[in-house]
């Protein structure tokens, strides 16, 4: 067997811990090498959990500890910094969601990609929980039919003392929005992985239960796809005392509902099968067919807000493509159309008026 791939964590804020847990369940693959931080005694923190040598920068871990992977967890804002320092260094790139706060920087990360023929993925770890795989094969096989809408919808609750925990929260330059870019990519990128590519983006924003931030605690808006789909996303950490992250896809052969990762309901109508007609449809529950996936779905469950071992499949995927095996599921591209709607409904909201998603990479905070 060949060595373990090295790993660096450039960022040692809280998701850095859940990057550590990975790497040490995967220490077969993994050796964690450096941890770097501005705040040295965060990295030192981290590196006596889970091992390496902490740095003030990553810039210093790159030259004395040569990792074969960084994986960027600081405040959104620097993610393209960091991540195109280290695919100039020729490594593989992790990057805690979203890629970064706008459009035009993912495109630069993108550009640095091409130019060192590394791979590079963004977290987007409910695309691994088995509750959305099952549902994604449903609507790639053709059993929800022609995908016709879709919502998300993040009903959160953030208190007060969770903005002022960091002056980076809910900022523009360092969070790159509020309940939205920061809890809500999540659910907008499931919306796109089912619907497909976003044309058009419709909102509005508000900042209604928190003080002391630049940005949103509720955000609502409609959006187009090339589809002819349309989708419904609201996202807010205004939710009091905090309910559920839930996705919702219609055909017109089938629905299903993923509520914090698990499946609620599912009805489809495979290729070949006749729908049963009904003037005004059926609400009854033997509609439902969730039951039959009750097993693969039982390990996707979670407490909103809080990890599932999707990181840990999101991981596994990535060091397969390294190897050559088997595709990178989440690209920069894929990532960056989550992006360009969240900050497409934010420029919406700007200004009162709808906005193409093709020009989004030219509108600047």
């Amino acid at each position: 067997m060949s060595r373990p791939h090295r790993i660096a964590i450039a960022g040692a804020g809280i998701i850095s811990k859940q990057h550590g847990i990975v790497i040490d369940q995967l220490r077969d693959e993994l050796e964690l090498v450096a941890v770097a931080d501005p705040e040295l005694a965060k990295a030192e923190a981290l590196v006596a959990e889970r091992g390496g040598r902490a740095f003030t920068s990553l810039a210093e871990a790159l030259a004395q500890t040569d990792p074969d992977i960084v994986v960027v967890c600081t405040p959104t804002g620097l993610h393209a910094d960091l991540a195109i320092e280290a695919l100039e260094a020729g490594k593989h790139v992790i990057i805690e969601k979203p890629a970064d706060v706008t459009v035009s920087r993912t495109d630069d990360i993108i550009a640095a990609q091409e130019r060192a023929g590394t791979v590079v993925t963004v977290i987007s770890q409910h695309r691994f929980d088995p509750s959305t795989e099952i549902v994604l094969a449903a609507a790639e096989r053709g059993d929800l039919g022609r995908i016709t809408s879709g919502i998300a919808s993040v009903d959160w609750w953030r208190g007060q003392s969770y903005y002022d925990s960091g002056d980076w929260r809910g900022t523009w330059a360092l969070d790159g929005g509020g309940a939205l870019m920061n809890q809500g990519v999540h659910t907008v990128d499931l919306l796109v992985a089912l619907l497909g590519r976003p044309v058009e983006v419709f909102g509005y924003t508000a900042l209604l239960a928190h003080e002391r931030i630049e940005t949103e605690d509720v955000a609502v808006g409609v959006v187009r796809f090339a589809s002819g789909a349309l989708g419904v996303i609201h996202g807010s950490t205004a939710v009091y005392p905090g309910l559920v992250a839930r996705l919702q896809v219609h055909g017109d052969r089938g629905s299903a509902v993923i509520e914090n990762d698990q499946l609620t309901y599912f009805h489809s109508t495979p290729a070949g099968m006749e729908r049963a007609e009904a003037f005004f449809g059926s609400q009854g529950k033997d509609t439902n067919q969730a039951a039959q996936f009750a097993d693969e779905t039982q390990a996707g469950s979670s407490v909103a807000g809080q990890m599932s071992d999707a990181h840990l499949r999101q991981y596994r995927n990535v060091l397969a493509a390294i190897r050559g095996e088997e595709p990178l599921r989440v690209t920069l591209a894929e990532n960056r159309q989550a992006i360009s709607i969240i900050t497409g409904l934010y420029e919406s909201a700007r200004t009162g008026q709808p906005v193409r998603l093709d020009a989004v990479a030219a509108v600047a905070r």
